[in-house]
């Protein structure tokens, strides 16, 4: 049976570990390799004791919990594996971070999740280097848990089975979510863990026409590494291949606002759930640029009435 790691008082086990040590001194002098190995035995456990011992258990009792205090304790910082492994107290701590994730909503993105967004400019923290996190770096990137996380899960787990693009998946599983924000994990997850989801992604957005928005693509309201699909329609096909530098720049001068009616996300409700889009002023078919001087940030009602009168 796997021991559990003991919490006890730091500065105790610190004392007996070195004991340990200063013992096993005696030991290397021997020749029998197995008696060397047994005799450090007692040391590992100590260690895990040690490690597991450095968060009170009236903050946090069990290995899960004092991974999530850590995390929460240092958010948006990049955390190495090591480091979760010390505080656990155990070996399968990976295990507990997907436990975390999974079934209980806390945002945490692995340093391939963060590489794969940064790549698409999706991944903005000021002051660290996203390139130069590792596959068992994590970072928390939302303080706030997500109690609907589990049921996201399920369904993306379902998703990622069908024969389907990367493509189709990831817009079938968005659909499946209109209006509530999932992370770049789960969309990873959908599309079975390959690197393309995040271009995908993005193509979705500036090809496609549907209205996929993050913290630096129109909802700066997002937390880090959270998509959302904001209504279940594309936008003309005139007003789509549209660069997300253009599409940002064009939506920061017009203050996130619709240009025709003043409305913002501030004034969102369920009973009237738009967004914003742009629009041509001159028709991208009929010649028109999509240079930001010919784009306006407009909201999907005026830009309905826009097209129903022919503009």
């Amino acid at each position: 049976m796997v021991r559990r790691s003991r919490q006890d008082e730091p500065g105790s086990i610190r004392l007996k570990l070195l004991e340990l040590l200063d013992s096993f001194g005696r030991e290397l002098s021997g020749d029998d390799l197995r008696s060397k190995v047994r005799a450090l035995i007692p040391s590992f456990h100590l260690l895990r004791d040690l490690g597991s011992s450095l968060i009170p258990s009236q903050d946090a009792d069990s290995a899960r919990d004092r991974i999530l205090f850590y995390f929460r304790r240092y958010p948006l910082t990049v955390i190495e594996g090591d480091e979760l492994m010390v505080v656990s107290g155990i070996g399968e701590w990976a295990r507990r971070v997907r436990e975390l994730r999974v079934q209980y909503g806390w945002s945490i993105v692995s340093g391939v999740a963060a590489r794969e967004m940064n790549e698409n400019d999706e991944f903005p923290v000021e002051g660290i280097n996203v390139t130069e996190m590792g596959p068992d770096d994590y970072m928390l990137v939302d303080a706030v848990q997500d109690r609907e996380a589990a049921f996201r899960w399920t369904v993306a787990n379902e998703i990622r089975k069908k024969r389907l693009g990367v493509r189709e998946k990831i817009l079938e599983f968005l659909r499946s979510n209109v209006g509530k924000p999932v992370t770049g994990e789960e969309l990873r997850y959908v599309a079975k863990d390959r690197t393309e989801w995040a271009r995908r992604v993005r193509e979705l957005r500036t090809e496609q026409g549907w209205p996929v928005v993050t913290k630096v693509s129109g909802r700066p309201d997002l937390p880090i590494g959270t998509y959302l699909l904001e209504q279940d329609r594309q936008s003309p096909p005139h007003d789509r291949f549209i660069p997300d530098p253009v599409r940002r720049s064009v939506l920061v001068r017009d203050g996130y606002s619709c240009r025709k009616c003043g409305w913002n996300h501030d004034k969102w409700n369920p009973a009237d759930p738009r967004h914003l889009e742009l629009h041509h002023v001159e028709h991208h078919a009929h010649g028109g640029s999509n240079e930001p001087e010919n784009l306006i940030s407009i909201c999907t009602v005026c830009h309905d009435q826009i097209h129903a009168q022919g503009g």
